[in-house]
């Protein structure tokens, strides 16, 4: 489970201070399906890097699998996001000397997998994104869309509890955009807990519940349940 706590997140220099997050507080259940919405600025991707322990926060507390992150230095940090959080980027971010198969295992060596167990989860995250048979293709042999599943693929051999998408349809087709939703709905329904930032509404739609950020603050939620939605304008109701 994921909860923030009165985050705040400010910016500095010598003559202006910047609030990306103000008293921001959320809390995302085990196995949910969470997407982000909000206005350009309006702090969703600050959001997501401290949710992803990318950056820290000026103060406030944030629980992950019920450690407090405010308390430990980097190393600690840095071990808990390697071992239970994965991600998934607008761009990508695959390197193009490298196949499909390197790709996805260029974190597993920086963990310290043995060899055997690299190509195991290698191989067992590109049949589930349907690129098993692709492994030794170079990622520009590939569709804006395959690249993306690969990028999953990648984020899913480690085998992470949490999986944090940032705009993962954003450089897609329609088509291939809806591809890629069905993928992370059926990795969702596997288990994983999903937190993904959108500019789509209809994407924002399928998720179970779409949490809108504006000023750096939670101010509303949408529930959606039996195809219905329920709309909470509180941050205490959204932070629960």
């Amino acid at each position: 489970m994921l909860t923030m706590k009165n985050i705040n997140k400010v910016f500095k220099t010598d003559l202006v201070e910047t609030h990306a997050l103000r008293d921001f507080n959320l809390s995302v259940q085990e196995g949910e399906f969470v997407a982000v919405t909000g206005p350009s600025g309006s702090g969703k991707t600050t959001f997501l890097n401290i949710a992803g322990l990318l950056e820290g926060f000026t103060h406030g507390d944030y629980f992950l699998d019920g450690v407090n992150i405010s308390n430990l230095n980097d190393n600690k940090a840095a071990a808990i996001r390697n071992e239970k959080i994965g991600f998934i980027f607008q761009g990508f971010n695959l390197i193009p000397d490298l196949n499909l198969a390197e790709n996805v295992e260029v974190p597993l060596r920086y963990r310290g997998f043995s060899a055997k167990e690299r190509q195991r989860r290698v191989k067992e995250a590109l049949e589930k994104v349907g690129l098993g048979a692709r492994m030794k293709h170079l990622p520009s042999q590939l569709s804006g869309g395959q690249q993306q599943r690969v990028a999953i693929a990648r984020a899913l051999a480690g085998e992470p509890r949490f999986l944090l998408a940032d705009e993962p349809t954003g450089n897609l087709d329609s088509l291939m955009a809806r591809q890629v939703m069905e993928l992370l709905e059926a990795i969702n329904k596997a288990g994983t807990t999903i937190i993904m930032v959108t500019h789509d509404p209809e994407l924002a739609r399928r998720a179970q519940r779409n949490i809108q950020i504006v000023d750096g603050q939670v101010c509303d939620f949408t529930l959606y349940q039996g195809g219905q939605n329920h709309q909470v304008d509180t941050m205490e109701q959204a932070a629960s």
